[in-house]
């Protein structure tokens, strides 16, 4: 029995049945991220001691009947380095935050506690959530597992790696433009990209407030479906969060999905940038959601050109306002020479903040400086504005879009920060579900001619999250690609 390739809702069932314990989990989870992550690099911070504590007496717990309700209880979970957790480093990948231990848990932290999940460790992304390769970060990057040579997308890479890697059962990431949805993509797992507000932001590090959303990464949609219904709903410290009704995700899937709509996007495949391996994969994929009872038909997003410069200058503006709290004075990095306060921000936030943080900045201050604000952030908001009201009609005869989630497969590492245009359009595809708001979720299904794996993405109106994971789980019940295993080595392919 090979603990480190059980899905997370196995290993809860086992611990649950007496298999095996707690303690006995968290080890083999450990033991994976000692044999792997020197190659991987999908952790900045691993919890051994606290973990092995918790797991003990979560142990305890369940062997006195405790935690009865809950799906994942002793499951590991290992958590991106942008939510907060107490007295933990949570550093958002970048030297300006220097070993920053939050005060207190973010709500997620606090609800996965409540279910008897047991942190693991903070995971590597990109700086502050820049970036789609988790190339920008301080503590270097990750590599993916299916090919060590390669990146794992991003900025949620070290979730994404890690989850297939068997260095975590499953993972919280963060998604602002693709950020879970891409990287699972990369490396061959499930990620889901919940509606905006059906997750608390309530000690999430900030990147672009009205587009982030926190998320699962892990092996399959039954997995993901299980981590939403512990970490969704209303929070009074989120203004943004929202009261749900209906009832458990993980408890609504099912492989019946006769008559689902389904829209496949022309536009996706009319892209120049689309790998011929890719448009086969989820034309393939749309073809067994045909058999499985699914009614597909092709529909046009023709605003897909408009969606990555849009996204920029949002996104960049929130960033420019959000990361102007960090100067050197509260907490975090100082630069150790300066003359006067402002020259303290100015060396501070100059050495602190890597190249693309600084960048974005720049562009953000920019597009809401005098003279420029109606230029571009002022369209930027009324594209987003028909981007949402175009989603709106298609939804209002589809259930479901079907797209590819990025255009190639994992790129070698580095051409992606040589090309940095190449690097935004990778979220070509993923950008406007954040834009609109919408819920998305990232399906294995298939591989190129080197192995490398292909997703495929599922997209839901506004609090659809049950049809998404049905859609996934449904064609995860007939398929097998997201059962590979990767090979963690410069060879790429599958095991």
């Amino acid at each position: 029995m090979e603990i480190a390739k059980m899905t997370a809702l196995e290993m809860a069932r086992g611990i649950r049945q007496g298999d095996f314990t707690c303690v006995d989990a968290v080890q083999a989870v450990l033991g994976q991220i000692e044999q792997k992550d020197g190659d991987i690099n999908a952790y900045i911070t691993v919890m051994k001691e606290e973990a092995l504590q918790r797991a003990a007496d979560v142990q305890k717990e369940i062997e006195a009947g405790g935690y009865a309700d809950s799906p994942l209880a002793g499951v590991p979970i290992s958590v991106k380095d942008n939510i907060c957790t107490k007295g933990v480093k949570t550093s958002c990948a970048s030297q300006i935050l220097g070993d920053f231990a939050p005060v207190y848990n973010a709500t997620v932290i606090e609800r996965l506690e409540k279910a008897g999940a047991v942190i693991i460790g903070k995971l590597n992304m990109d700086e502050f959530a820049m970036g789609s390769t988790t190339e920008t970060s301080f503590y270097g990057p990750t590599k993916n597992p299916w090919d060590t040579d390669r990146v794992p997308g991003g900025s949620s890479g070290g979730a994404a790696a890690a989850v297939a890697a068997g260095e975590a059962m499953i993972a919280l990431g963060s998604d602002t433009g693709g950020s879970i949805r891409q990287p699972a993509s990369y490396c061959g797992v499930t990620g889901l990209k919940p509606t905006y507000g059906t997750v608390s932001r309530y000690g999430l590090i900030a990147y672009a407030s009205s587009l982030d959303q926190i998320g699962p990464v892990g092996k399959d949609a039954a997995d993901c479906a299980a981590l939403m219904d512990i970490i969704r709903g209303k929070d009074e410290r989120d203004g943004t969060s929202l009261a749900l009704t209906g009832g458990s995700l993980l408890a609504g899937l099912s492989t019946d999905i006769k008559g689902m709509k389904i829209g496949l996007v022309a536009e996706c495949f009319e892209s120049e940038g689309l790998d011929p391996a890719v448009a086969s994969a989820v034309q393939g994929m749309a073809e067994q959601l045909k058999a499985l009872g699914a009614e597909v038909e092709t529909v046009h997003l023709p605003f897909l050109d408009y969606v990555i410069p849009a996204y920029y200058i949002i996104a960049a503006a929130e960033a420019s306002s959000n990361l102007s709290r960090f100067d050197g004075v509260k907490y975090g990095f100082r630069a150790k020479e300066y003359d006067g306060l402002v020259d303290l921000y100015e060396a501070s936030r100059s050495e602190g903040f890597g190249f693309e943080c600084k960048k974005r900045i720049l562009l953000g201050t920019f597009v809401l400086s005098s003279g420029y604000y109606d230029a571009y952030y002022k369209k930027a908001l009324q594209a987003k504005a028909v981007i949402k009201e175009r989603f709106d009609e298609i939804f209002e005869k589809y259930d479901l879009i079907l797209c590819p989630t990025a255009p190639t497969t994992a790129p070698k590492l580095g051409q992606s920060l040589q090309d940095p245009l190449k690097m935004y359009l990778s979220d070509i595809f993923t950008v406007s579900v954040n834009i609109a708001g919408l819920p998305g979720l990232s399906v294995p299904c298939g591989f190129d001619e080197a192995g490398l794996p292909i997703g495929g993405q599922l997209i839901g109106n506004r609090l659809a999250e049950d049809k998404v994971l049905k859609a996934g789980f449904a064609y995860q019940s007939v398929t097998d690609y997201h059962k590979q295993w990767a090979p963690c080595d410069k060879t790429g392919g599958q095991q």
